[in-house]
This record gives structure tokens, C-alpha cells and sequence, in this order.
């Protein structure tokens, strides 16, 4: 006989393999955090001989639950900010409160909060996205979980870094610190197409594969995001993506509800893994994502709760068990997405979703012992059926709760027994919690009348490049410059004629930034205006760094189309003071040594500025980009005559009302 750890015996095991064996009375056979053999109680038995052994007692058997896509640190975020557009619960609460707040002790007590919910409820395996992902690796490696942890990666400045490629290196470092570890997966995290430019996905994708690691995104989530990738890539999002080389990596998908089954085909050729978000997705009114077809297709669709501010909670059986309803809803077919299929994409499809099926998702020889037992004779699981060997599936997703869970392995180890947290001080957990509430709460009310969740609340609000590379000289005379415009080392792309009508709201809080309304009238050359188009921006406190003429700046800018009256915005945001600006501007978009700038010829008439002002500008999300762009700005003044010109980086508001 072989000497092994541990005998699980007397379970109903559940093996939920390609083949979903399943052995009554059955046993486990565990060594080393290996499964070294499973089957009929009897014949294993006679072949190992267990260190000690673990009655089971009738309880079923079967591989933890995979929570293959979930942001564990926002379980402090929990029910912050409900019933709200995907953009206003983003733009207007998650991010804002996440950059005041998100910081690794921030990190770390979200993710054990979010540890002791998903072991209650039989999660041993989970997918993460989120910031200083090294603090969820190092506290889900401490409770003794599994996790593919993705260290995310926007354009955006995040809690964790100021610039992506801030975010990239230190996402590198954690990849190749971490690599290797018995239970954690380190991960690429770009967050979306539309919160990445094309450089960032394509650099995520080089390190994924460069380091042989999978990358973990989100993609076509909802209806609005397809349709914004189409008017602003002439492509839907999976053709986007997988022009950016992003499908080169191990990819997992989060979401996918809006694609078609060319797009899915795409994904399976690359080797995609999908996680369904049932409970996220109908909150959010994102849409269901066609998991049927998905299934029908090929893809390995595993299911996730995502983040507990969007769900709200990680509960892995309410999620299969939606995830089973939905495909039955929507289809109009009763026998669609049956219990055993929504299991297997609890368990084994999820792993492999995640690219770790060959080490979990099943209970199969060879594999870890990720394991847990779920006891079946409360009153609402009663009572159990046998004739059909399938009556046991039905049970678990339709019947069943995560509060039957009563023991969790993971890698041999025990982290719950006879619903006792082992690794976890769930009171500790609770109370410091709510401390972190009280402050969230604190801060929100501070903030109601924030400028910003006003702005995002109205709708049509964006983040914009957070650097600007700018430069503004006066001139006496305009037409020497006009006349170098033709010069052949400018490629003209298209040029316009404007009048600008700008309202400036000025709020007595200098951290609420400046909001302007502008009016743009667009004129022909005859003089007639053919257009107009009403803007609204929000702009922060800028930050500058100064490149002899170049000015760089740093600052959060949001844009929205102004869809209401000046009279509106007005009353609706009631500013402290507000300030006219009204000019003539010429505008240029060139292409200078295959880079794009903008130049401006403008003229101030209210108030009237003495001369006209050359400005050229450009923007970016990377701060090494910005730098680069400075000098070739100082040599395009060069190029038009304006080198020696006397520059500001004032705005014209600035320059128009000194102190404003």
C-alpha cells in the first residue's frame, strides 16, 4: 500500500472531468497538495494507507468553485454607489474614491474581506484585477489561495502609478518576482480598449508574451463601448484588439457581451478564455453576454461575480445559478445551459479559462487538491433524488447555497472546517471595514457638490489625455507664419476656421477646477458659418514642468457634448464668478517628423488682446511621450519664424483676467 497525507471518504464525489464521473460512496486520495487518486471508496482503500483521514459523512465532494474574473480589494466599496449609469458609477464614484483611498493597506484589507466571503462560499480559485496587485498576491498567497493576479495597466493616472508605463514596469517587476509560485498566477491587467491607447495594449500584449503570462481585460461590455470602437476604429472591439496584437497572449476575456460569433471564433482560434458576469452585467445594464453560443462555439466560458462594488457580493452559487436561468430566459429554451454545464463552468472551464487547467477545476489525478464539501440536508435542499445522475447537479446550482459549504482545501491545505475560517479573523476583518466606510462615507458627503460628479452625472462624460505639451508665444504680425505654414517639412491634414465663444465657471474651491462652455462657430471661406458645436471641459489645477519654450502640463481633463443651455449649466452648477473669453482662431492639425500637433492662430477680441497669439500643442497619456513632443514643438517654432518669440503658459483666460 502507498503512504499518503490524507483519505477523503464517505463523499459523494462530484470529479465534474470531461467526463463528470462521479463515485458514491467515494474517496480522495491527497499527497504533497496532490489529488494521488480518486474513485470508489473501497478500492482506494486498498490502496493507500492515509496518515489520517477525513470522514466526509455524505457530504458531496467536489473541486472549489473558480471566481474566474473579480476586483477582491473593492469589497470595501460595497454598495457605495448603486443604480447608477456604468459612466457615473466609474467617472463619479469609483475612481474618485479610489484614488483617494486606494493604497496597499487599503489593498490588503479589501482582499482578506474578500478571501473570507469567497472561501465561505467555496471559491478556491479566483481571477484579480486591480491596483497593487502585489498586496492581493501576497495576502491571497498568505490565506492559502489561488489567484490569477493582474496588475492593471490604463492609460489613465491610477492609485498605483502616475503613468502607464509606471504601471507597465512595476508590472513587470511583479510578474517576474512572483512567477513560479505555487498559488499565484502574476498577470498583465490592461483594463479596457477604451481606458488603453493602442501603444498600451500592445505593450501589455509584448510582456504577456514575452514573460509567458496570461493577460486579463475586459472587452465589449457593453452595447456603448462596441459602438464607440466602431466610429472610432472603424472596427468592433475584438477586430481592434486583435489588431493591437492583444490576442497573441493568453488572453481572459472578462465580459463579452456584445460580440458576434465571427468575433467568438476569433477568440477561440486565439486561445481566449471567457469569464460571464451574470449579476454585474444585468445591474449595470450592460446586457446578457450569448454564453450558449459561446459554449456551441468552443471558447472555455468560466463564470464571475467581478468586483463586489458591481455585483454585490462574491457568492459563486448565485452566479451559476443566474448564469443557468439567463441562458434559459433569454433563449426561450428551457433545456439551454442545463445545471451540469453550469457547473462545469464554475469549476472546469473556469480553470481553464484562466489558462489553469492542467493544475485545477477538477478533481482528477495529477491535479492540486482544491476541494471542498458542501453538506445537502438543509430544509432547502431537501430532498435529494438519486434515480437520475443528474439530479445531483440540479441540486447544487438550483437548490444550494454558499452557506452549505462547509470545508475548504486548497493545495492539500484546509482554510475552512465545519464553517470556521482557519487562516482569516473575520471579526477583526469586519470592524476595520467599517472604519474604512466611515471615512468613504465622510469623504462623499464632503464631495456632493463636486463639479466632476455633477459633470459625469448629466452623461456624455469623458476622461482626456492627462499630459499637454503647449506652447504660446505672441506676435505683432502673422503673416510671416502664415506664409512658413506651407513650409514642406509640415504636412497640413486639415485646416479650420473657428470663432469661440468660451464661459468659464470659477468655483471658490480652486481643487474644483475651471469648467468652461464653448460655443464654436465653424466658418467657411466666404466668412458664413456652417456649423457650431457647443462643448463643455473640466479641467484641474494644472501641474507644470517647463522645456525652455514647451510647457508641460499635467492635469485631469473631462469633456462632455453641452447639450443644455449656457442658462442651464449655469443654474445647475451655480460657480462663484464667472468669466467671457471670446476669439478668432485658425487651426491647423500637421504632421511634424510623423508626429501630430495642433497650431493655432488666434485672436482675442474679448477681451481685446493686443496681437495674435501662435500656440502649438499637443496632448498624450504618457508623461515620456509629452517629453519627447517638447522639443519638436521648439523646433516647429523654429520652423515658423517664432523661435525668439517671447512665450507664456498662460491661458487665455489668464492672460485676458490676471489672478482668475
Amino acid at each position: 500500500m502507498t503512504g499518503i497525507d490524507l483519505l477523503l471518504e464517505d463523499g459523494l464525489v462530484l470529479t465534474m472531468d470531461d467526463s463528470y464521473r462521479l463515485f458514491n460512496p467515494g474517496a480522495v486520495a491527497i499527497d504533497q497538495g496532490l489529488i494521488v487518486g480518486i474513485g470508489e471508496q473501497a478500492e482506494l482503500e486498498r490502496e493507500f494507507e492515509p496518515r489520517a483521514r477525513f470522514a466526509c459523512r455524505g457530504r458531496i465532494v467536489m473541486p472549489g468553485l473558480v471566481n474566474a474574473h473579480t476586483h477582491a480589494p473593492m469589497s470595501l466599496l460595497r454598495g457605495l454607489a448603486d443604480d447608477l449609469r456604468l459612466d457615473v458609477w466609474l467617472l463619479g464614484y469609483m475612481i474618485p474614491v479610489e484614488r483617494k483611498f486606494v493604497d496597499p493597506d487599503f489593498v490588503r484589507l479589501g482582499t482578506k474581506l474578500a478571501c473570507a466571503e469567497m472561501i465561505r462560499s467555496g471559491v478556491t480559485t479566483f481571477a484579480d484585477l486591480y491596483y497593487f496587485e502585489e498586496e492581493v498576491a501576497r495576502v491571497t498567497a498568505e490565506v492559502g489561495m489561488r489567484a490569477l493576479c493582474s496588475q492593471t495597466v490604463l492609460k489613465f493616472p491610477a492609485p498605483d502609478a502616475t503613468s502607464f508605463e509606471d504601471s507597465l514596469a512595476a508590472c513587470r517587476e511583479f510578474i517576474v518576482r512572483w512567477k513560479g509560485h505555487p498559488l499565484i498566477v502574476p498577470s498583465v491587467g490592461p483594463h479596457a480598449p477604451y481606458t488603453c491607447t493602442a501603444e498600451i495594449l500592445k505593450a501589455c500584449a509584448e510582456l504577456a508574451v514575452e514573460l509567458d503570462v496570461p493577460l486579463h481585460t475586459h472587452l465589449a461590455e457593453t452595447a456603448l463601448e462596441v459602438e464607440n470602437s466602431r466610429r472610432e476604429n472603424g472596427m468592433p472591439v475584438i477586430p481592434y484588439v486583435k489588431r493591437q496584437t492583444l490576442l497573441e497572449a493568453k488572453v481572459l476575456a472578462a465580459h463579452c457581451v456584445h460580440i458576434d460569433e465571427g468575433e467568438m471564433r476569433t477568440l477561440l482560434h486565439a486561445g481566449a478564455g471567457i469569464a460571464h458576469n451574470p449579476s454585474s452585467n444585468l445591474k449595470l445594464a450592460s446586457g446578457v453576454a450569448p454564453v450558449v453560443k459561446m459554449l456551441e462555439v468552443g471558447l472555455n466560458v468560466g463564470i464571475g461575480t467581478d468586483g463586489p462594488a458591481s455585483n454585490n457580493d462574491l457568492d459563486m452559487f448565485e452566479e451559476t445559478r443566474l448564469a443557468a436561468f439567463l441562458a434559459k430566459g433569454i433563449s426561450g429554451i428551457p433545456t439551454a445551459l442545463p445545471a451540469r454545464v453550469a457547473l462545469a463552468m464554475a469549476t472546469r472551464l473556469g480553470a481553464r479559462a484562466l489558462h489553469l487547467g492542467d493544475i485545477t477545476g477538477s478533481l482528477e489525478v495529477g491535479k492540486r487538491a482544491d476541494i471542498i464539501l458542501i453538506d445537502p440536508s438543509d430544509v432547502h435542499s431537501s430532498p435529494g433524488f438519486q434515480r437520475s445522475p443528474d439530479a445531483v447537479y440540479s441540486r447544487l446550482v438550483y437548490s444550494a447555497h454558499a452557506a452549505d459549504v462547509t470545508d475548504v482545501m486548497v493545495n492539500g491545505r484546509w482554510l475552512m472546517r465545519n464553517r470556521q475560517l482557519l487562516t482569516l479573523n473575520q471579526d477583526e476583518l469586519l470592524r476595520n471595514a467599517q472604519e474604512i466606510a466611515s471615512r468613504i462615507d465622510a469623504f462623499l458627503v464632503e464631495r456632493e457638490t463636486s463639479v466632476l460628479s455633477k459633470l459625469v452625472a448629466i452623461g456624455g462624460t469623458t476622461e482626456a489625455e492627462s499630459f499637454e505639451v503647449q506652447v504660446k508665444v505672441r506676435l505683432e504680425d502673422p503673416e510671416p507664419v502664415l506664409a512658413k505654414m506651407e513650409s514642406p517639412e509640415l504636412t497640413t491634414i486639415r485646416h479650420r476656421h473657428y470663432r469661440e465663444y468660451d464661459t468659464y465657471f470659477v468655483f471658490a474651491d480652486p481643487e474644483q477646477g475651471r469648467l468652461r462652455y464653448r460655443e464654436d462657430e465653424f466658418i467657411d471661406e466666404s466668412g458664413e458659418v456652417y456649423n457650431v458645436r457647443y462643448r463643455l471641459t473640466l479641467t484641474g489645477p494644472a501641474r507644470e514642468q517647463e522645456f525652455q519654450h514647451a510647457v508641460l502640463l499635467s492635469r485631469s481633463r473631462f469633456l462632455a457634448a453641452a447639450t443644455h443651455s449656457l442658462r442651464f449649466y449655469r443654474e445647475y452648477f451655480q460657480p462663484g464668478s464667472e468669466i467671457e473669453v471670446q476669439k478668432d482662431r485658425r487651426r491647423w492639425l500637421v504632421r511634424y517628423r510623423d508626429t501630430e500637433f495642433f497650431i493655432n492662430l488666434d485672436r482675442v477680441d474679448k477681451p481685446a488682446l493686443h496681437g495674435h497669439f501662435l500656440e502649438v500643442k499637443s496632448r498624450t497619456w504618457s508623461r515620456r511621450d509629452a517629453e519627447n513632443k517638447a522639443q519638436m514643438i521648439l523646433d516647429i517654432l523654429s520652423l515658423l519664424g517664432a523661435g525668439e518669440a517671447e512665450a507664456t503658459p498662460s491661458e487665455y483666460v489668464e492672460l485676458a483676467y490676471p489672478g482668475s
